[in-house]
């Protein structure tokens, strides 16, 4: 039977299907509580190929509130906690809205990490006993963490990328100026200096950790650090191109925590034109007033560069208010969405004020002063060691929060956050049911190779527009500190269209040829129609 609310949705369905304007988005969205308390606080995580989330959290601290399985505990003589039987590191099962406790070994405490080919997930560094460890997790519903020393210097608060090979590059950290690889390239290799990590840190607070990095179609990378960015040429150890100093000169790197993302990569062209997003931080000396209870408002400034021009010029955008540490996401129809943080104050214990509850969508594409709209708020703050990712169904989990150095409940102005939300974005909204996509018989994880073409069977419930139909990929990133490294979408070049059958209909794509474009490994494909994009599927680039 229709309901009158039911009756009313078709005919704003209907009347968007036939409208030429763009789809709205203005203070749509819906919040979910997935689980009220998984144990432990996300302060980093990754999407695995098989829908499981790796969250983790650091071993220094006592227990957390999750038990390991009998028998398992860490011990450490020598340490300053004897014997810890609890979990620091959950695996979330997104289909089961389910978790199982999993054995990190060292100190996972502000590291990094990417997942390489085969869907392992390879983490760097830490803290303490584990600076120097690479642990290992591999996408299988009994696996748990295996790890061994490997890194040739210290890394704390450092970033990695996968690079065209399926390899591994590791950027900077607290006092490293410098990179390394993993794997090794030759037995002897240790470490190679990047002199512009020492040229971009405040000797006093720094402002240059957790680098912004993103791999170039050419193969270089955008390096960002505090409020300058290169061009740097891993494979000679050279620096291509220096770009201009953000105008304003103020940080944006963590302790002065904004985020970047590299704009979608349009395939479809000649000429492949790439951009960088790098939005909020804190204000020179923001860190210093904190620390003395004085809570400056955080910047309010998103910086943009279209680092393929001959002549690279930033372009200043102002956000609806002012923002620190907030996460920057890709979503699959080529939006940006903002969320997490805070308005005042910088990133560290106890050094934000005024949590953003709303999160807040950026559309690149459209003209300049029109690109920032309101999603529906939150209840729960999500400050300092929250993290946000993107998930196959086009949700974003949201979870963490905790400024404190313990596990701290009570008596605090953010109390330390054990839950996990789920935020749908204003295209899952039932109003436009009407006009979201589905993939149709495509294998998943479809396994492809360079250069092939794709055809992708979708359906959609009423009309086409057939000039509006695209294909994008997404590279699942891992999130630490408000920053998803190895965050890539790319929209496919194609998209040769043609009816199938009753509202069936299919378009090729071509999968992209270069290593430098779409690194070897597992990435999720999307039908977009309209700006509203189907739940992805899982596909495998060789």
């Amino acid at each position: 039977m229709y309901t009158p609310s039911l009756i009313l949705s078709l005919f704003f369905a209907q009347m968007l299907l036939f409208s030429a304007q763009p789809l709205t988005e203005e203070g749509r969205g819906s919040w979910q509580l997935l689980l009220k308390n998984v144990g432990i606080s996300s302060m980093h995580t990754q999407l695995l190929s098989n829908d499981r989330v790796v969250i983790f959290d650091r071993t220094d601290f006592g227990a957390s509130n999750l038990s390991l399985p009998q028998g398992k505990c860490l011990r450490d003589p020598t340490g300053k906690i004897k014997e810890d039987c609890t979990a620091h590191s959950i695996e979330y099962d997104v289909i089961t809205n389910t978790f199982r406790p999993l054995m990190v070994k060292s100190d996972v405490w502000c590291s990094s990490g990417a997942v390489i080919p085969n869907g392992t997930l390879v983490q760097t560094g830490g803290d303490g006993k584990g600076e120097r460890q690479i642990r290992m997790l591999s996408p299988c519903p009994t696996c748990d963490w295996e790890e061994r020393p490997g890194l040739s210097a210290r890394r704390w608060y450092a970033t990695n990328h996968i690079l065209p090979d399926g390899g591994q590059i590791i950027i900077g950290g607290q006092k490293q100026f410098n990179y390394e690889f993993y794997p090794k390239r030759t037995a002897t290799e240790t470490v190679f200096d990047l002199p512009f990590l020492a040229e971009t840190s405040d000797p006093n607070i720094e402002n240059n950790l957790y680098p912004y990095v993103f791999l170039q179609p050419d193969g270089n990378l955008f390096i960002f650090s505090n409020n300058r960015a290169i061009l740097f040429d891993y494979t000679k150890d050279r620096v291509v191109k220096t770009f201009p100093t953000i105008p304003g000169g103020d940080p944006r790197c963590y302790p002065s925590t904004g985020s970047a993302v590299m704009l979608p990569l349009n395939l479809d062209t000649e000429f492949i034109e790439v951009e960088v997003l790098v939005c909020g931080g804190a204000p020179k000396g923001a860190l210093k007033k904190a620390k003395r209870n004085n809570f400056v408002a955080a910047l309010n400034t998103c910086a943009r560069i279209k680092i393929t021009d001959p002549d690279p010029k930033w372009v200043m955008e102002t956000m609806p208010h002012p923002w620190v540490m907030p996460d920057m996401l890709l979503l699959p129809n080529g939006q940006v969405l903002l969320i997490n943080g805070a308005s005042a104050g910088a990133a560290g214990w106890e050094y934000g004020r005024e949590p953003v509850l709303n999160p807040v969508l950026y559309r690149p594409s459209i003209p300049f002063g029109r690109r920032f709209t309101f999603q529906k708020a939150t209840t729960i703050p999500r400050m300092y060691h929250s993290t946000a990712i993107l998930l196959r169904d086009g949700r974003v989990l949201v979870g963490g929060s905790n400024p404190h150095a313990l596990y701290e409940f009570t008596g605090v102005l953010f109390p330390t956050e054990l839950s996990l939300e789920a935020f749908s974005p204003w295209y899952l909204d039932p109003l436009f049911s009407y006009v979201r996509p589905s993939i149709k018989n495509l294998v998943s994880p479809a396994n492809l190779l360079r250069g092939q073409a794709l055809k992708v069977p979708f359906g959609v419930p009423g009309k086409v527009d057939r000039t509006r139909v695209s294909v994008t990929i997404l590279s699942p990133a891992f999130n630490t500190h408000s920053f998803s490294m190895n965050q890539r979408l790319l929209v496919l070049s194609g998209r040769n269209f043609r009816r199938r059958g009753n509202m069936t209909y299919e378009v090729e794509v071509t999968i992209p040829e270069s290593g430098n474009v779409a690194p070897p490994g597992y990435y999720i494909l999307y039908l977009v129609h309209r700006e509203i994009p189907s739940e992805g599927i899982w596909v495998h680039i060789q």
